[in-house]
């Protein structure tokens, strides 16, 4: 048997089984929330973040960390006994993960925002996403954002992860958004098996602040429990950075407001509330991701310098062992007979007696021991065959002669091939990093005062970006230049030909060709206006 609820065809007998629950989900069932339907607690907090701290662990992502930093600066003999071996340090990592990470971030990026092909009337946004264009371009230089980019890069490539988080800083004249590198031992997500931010449940970022200096700000935003910060003891959990007398670790704990979608925010220190909870205004975590190699179902990927610390560590040794064999048998040493020579003396010029017999066989010096040349051979082979699988040769980093300059340009083009995976994902945080800015610029800009681009200035309503579909273009280096360079050319030619007038060749010229462009188009216009006068 059949029937039909609300437009559904259910069998007969099952129709409560399909019938909607009432209510929300959070309600009917609030153990499922973050803290069993309890209010945000220091103690829950503090328990999300154990666990947090318990998985990182649980893949030795403190000790990784530790080791692949010491490895980076040089210190590569931490904790080895070398009883005597000498402990020279041939860094090729810090060469490479340099080269590398310079590689991918030395081209230019710009965010370009563009209005939908579906978003009707495209026209009245012209205006609007020219404003935003220039705020991009402002708060880019303004947070240094190609300097954050290569931190980023350099934390991913060293120690697995890279994270940006953005926030609101309010107390800069009329308020602005900053970004900091955070390291990604002091990050946490609510669900460790998944990479992608903005899926993420929850996310904890811990810190170490000055005692003093988080009580003022907690008293400033009236906490309670301002004078419960105190510092840490021997007990705490101070991440994997050293401990500092007079320092406690804050955790700011983000998630995400199940029916508005904005991100709320947290703050605690031990047992003591420091703020909130509060809404930051947003509807996206104010976090940019970025992993050099991705391990399935793990947040933390996987650093380039772990899978070559092997190779590190046999060179090192390698030169340890030709060191010492250099210092112990590459001079020549004299063997004597003592029944003729009671002793042997190295003083120049001093006279050694012998007491009968040849001389010729009372002493004679030893040859120096030879090492075989595979040694050197396979110290090459390593440095060599490392380098080349990470792409830097000795094409890409010019180390060979200009007899062709198209080959040369061939082979560091396909040097840099195997880095290109990481590099997109690095662009793919700059777009992320835009959105974010984005939420920020609609939700706290308010009305400022913008260039109107006639050389004057108006008021703006920035909270006309939320909400606005946008998507974001990300020009990229020698690709953007051509560009700029193929369209003044277009530009010059239909000038020339005389498809164009003056105005509307500097209205299109991109920025920086012509000095005062705005000031000389106001002149062109008046002057035109002038004329249609008479």
């Amino acid at each position: 048997m059949r029937t039909e609820l609300e437009g559904q065809t259910v069998l007969k007998g099952f129709e409560g089984a399909m019938a909607p629950l009432g209510g929300t989900f959070e309600e009917r069932f609030p153990e499922e929330g973050l803290f069993g339907g309890e209010g945000v607690t220091p103690e829950g907090v503090r328990e999300l973040y154990e666990k947090g701290r318990s998985f990182k662990e649980s893949i030795d992502l403190y000790e990784t960390v530790n080791t692949n930093e010491n490895f980076f600066i040089g210190k590569q003999w931490e904790g080895v006994r070398s009883n005597g071996l000498p402990t020279p340090v041939f860094n090729i990592l810090k060469r490479d993960v340099c080269f590398v990470v310079s590689s991918i971030t030395s081209d230019n990026l710009k965010v370009q925002a563009e209005p939908l092909a579906s978003t009707p009337r495209t026209e009245m946004l012209k205006e609007p996403v020219r404003i935003l264009n220039e705020e991009f371009e402002s708060l880019f230089e303004h947070n240094n954002v190609p300097g954050l980019l290569r931190e980023l890069a350099r934390d991913a490539a060293v120690r697995g992860d890279g994270c940006l988080y953005s926030w609101w800083d309010q107390d800069s004249g009329e308020g602005t958004v900053r970004s900091e590198i955070i390291p990604n031992t002091r990050v946490h997500f609510g669900n460790p098996n998944d990479r992608h931010v903005q899926s993420q449940p929850w996310i904890i970022i811990e810190s170490r602040e000055m005692v003093g200096a988080l009580r003022k700000r907690a008293w400033e935003l009236g906490s309670p429990d301002w004078d419960l910060i105190t510092a840490d003891d021997d007990n705490t959990h101070p991440g994997d950075e050293r401990r500092t007398d007079g320092k406690v670790t804050k955790l700011l704990f983000l998630w995400r407001e199940p029916e508005s979608g904005e991100i709320r925010g947290y703050e605690c220190a031990g047992n003591a509330r420091v703020r909130g909870p509060w809404s930051l205004g947003i509807r996206l975590y104010p976090i940019v991701w970025l992993s050099w190699d991705y391990i399935p179902d793990c947040c933390h990927g996987q650093a380039m310098i772990t899978g070559l610390i092997p190779n590190q560590i046999f060179i090192n040794k390698m030169w340890a062992m030709s060191m010492l064999s250099l210092m112990t048998t590459a001079y020549p040493k004299i063997i004597y007979d003592r029944t003729r020579i009671p002793k042997w003396t190295n003083q120049v010029g001093q006279a050694i007696g012998v007491t009968g017999g040849d001389v010729s066989t009372a002493a004679r010096p030893l040859s120096p021991a030879v090492i075989s040349p595979q040694v050197t051979q396979f110290i090459d082979a390593a440095i060599d065959q490392t380098n080349r699988n990470l792409g830097t040769t000795s094409a890409a980093l010019g180390d060979v002669r200009p007899d062709n300059t198209s080959a040369i340009i061939a082979l560091q083009r396909a040097a840099a091939t195997p880095s290109e995976i990481t590099k997109q994902n690095l662009q793919q945080c700059v777009e992320e990093l835009a959105k974010i800015y984005l939420e920020f610029i609609g939700e706290f800009y308010g009305i400022r005062p913008v260039d109107t681009g006639e050389g004057g200035a108006a008021e703006f309503d920035f909270g006309f970006f939320r909400g606005l579909p946008m998507a974001l273009k990300i020009d990229v280096g020698a690709s953007a230049y051509y560009s700029e360079i193929a369209s003044v050319q277009t530009l010059d030619n239909l000038l020339s030909r005389g498809h164009i007038d003056m105005i509307q060749y500097l209205e299109r010229i991109p920025d920086g060709y012509i000095a005062d462009r705005r000031g000389l188009i106001e002149e062109l216009k008046k002057a035109r206006e002038d004329n249609n006068g008479k």
